[in-house]
């Protein structure tokens, strides 16, 4: 029997048996202690430790589940940008040919008309989720940087990505809800309440990327592929002494068809220093293009990445100061959302990327 879509509260022993046996495992659950876990902003996720009354082969000792947010605000921003459907869909339609480390699914669906929601997947413990305000250590990097390569590459300038509706960023794509009177208003609400928090530089970033977003959706110049667009280490899994793999990419809630090197500048910007990402871009940079040309991608020089990944940051910046503004404010969230827009500000200038943007009409 097919699963029906439930959010935690109702979730049972008989729910879970259905999830488990609709995947092919023969198993029953007698019961179950549920935990939340992570750290998410528009979904919510649940360890769901289990006890069998009848085992069998494949059988797991936990599962992991994600729902809709319990906070109002948060589901319908979730739902209004499309989150929810597009990550189950992902799963269904994409994971398996992403190339990417991605969780084993169990069971999804969504109910397209009220974005309800159910995602069951591979509980990855012992790996430890990566922590944005924490950063990542080089050998982290590294390991991402060939796992953007990996994803990016998958679907390397695949124009079939365009048919797809629920692919954000695609010409079958409806007009999306972020328009730029809703992108200048949020940022100014961000100033209103950050304000005193804010350095010079950011301001001034934020000045013009809110002033100019219609001519920012114009500026990639490039081919496109499958990206992420939330690429950062609260969304993926870290492989520890105890096991579990060396890194996992969680939360497809964001992906897009559009340039691969702002997932790239989109992690190193708020995840490494930027004393430490000024010295090691050209490593990093290099490890991702090498990843991109073993498994088949031509034509991308190292010059054009460079170009691409030094206006990746945009992203990086409105992310932060729009979703600080349509979800649950929290004090981690002020603290998470603060130094990805001071990470990204400065990725800005490093790469003299606002000159570019500001230039556009």
């Amino acid at each position: 029997m097919r699963p029906d879509i439930r959010r935690p509260g109702h979730v049972d022993a008989a729910w879970l048996t259905a999830v488990l046996q609709h995947a092919g495992v023969d198993a029953v659950v007698a019961s179950f202690q549920a935990a939340n876990v992570g750290t998410g902003q528009i979904g919510d996720s649940v360890r769901f430790r289990l006890t069998y009354e009848r085992s069998a082969e494949g059988a797991p000792a936990s599962l992991v589940g994600k729902f809709p947010s319990a906070n109002e605000d948060s589901r319908r921003t979730g739902v209004m940008l499309g989150n929810y459907v597009r990550e189950v869909n992902f799963y269904r339609h994409l994971a398996g040919k992403a190339l990417v480390q991605t969780p084993r699914c169990w069971f999804t669906d969504c109910d397209d008309a009220t974005g309800e929601f159910v995602l069951m997947m591979e509980d990855l413990s012992p790996a430890e989720q990566g922590d944005q305000l924490k950063g990542v250590t080089l050998d982290q990097a590294r390991l991402v940087m060939v796992q953007a390569g990996r994803l990016h590459a998958s679907h390397w300038g695949d124009d079939g990505l365009d048919d797809l509706p629920w692919v954000s960023g695609s010409k079958a794509a409806p007009s999306s809800p972020v328009q730029p009177d809703l992108v200048a208003g949020l940022w100014q609400g961000f100033k209103l309440r950050y304000g005193d928090r804010l350095k010079p530089h950011w301001v001034e970033v934020g000045e013009v990327l809110s002033s100019r977003w219609s001519a920012f959706g114009e500026m990639h110049d490039g081919p496109r592929c499958l990206t992420h667009n939330d690429f950062r280490p609260d969304n993926m899994m870290f492989g520890t002494a105890a096991g579990g793999h060396p890194v996992t990419v969680l939360d497809w809630q964001s992906f897009a068809y559009g340039a691969g090197a702002t997932d790239v500048a989109y992690f190193l910007a708020g995840a490494l220093s930027p004393e430490i990402r000024r010295a090691a871009e050209p490593e990093l940079l290099g490890l991702y293009h090498r990843t991109l040309t073993e498994l088949g991608v031509t034509g991308y020089s190292p010059e054009d990445l460079r170009r691409h990944y030094g206006q990746g940051a945009f992203l990086l910046f409105l992310t932060a100061f729009f979703a600080a503004m349509v979800v649950e404010q929290t004090a981690r969230g002020d603290e998470m959302f603060l130094q990805m827009i001071g990470g990204a500000s400065d990725h800005i200038r490093d790469h003299d990327a606002l000159a570019a943007l500001a230039a556009l009409s």
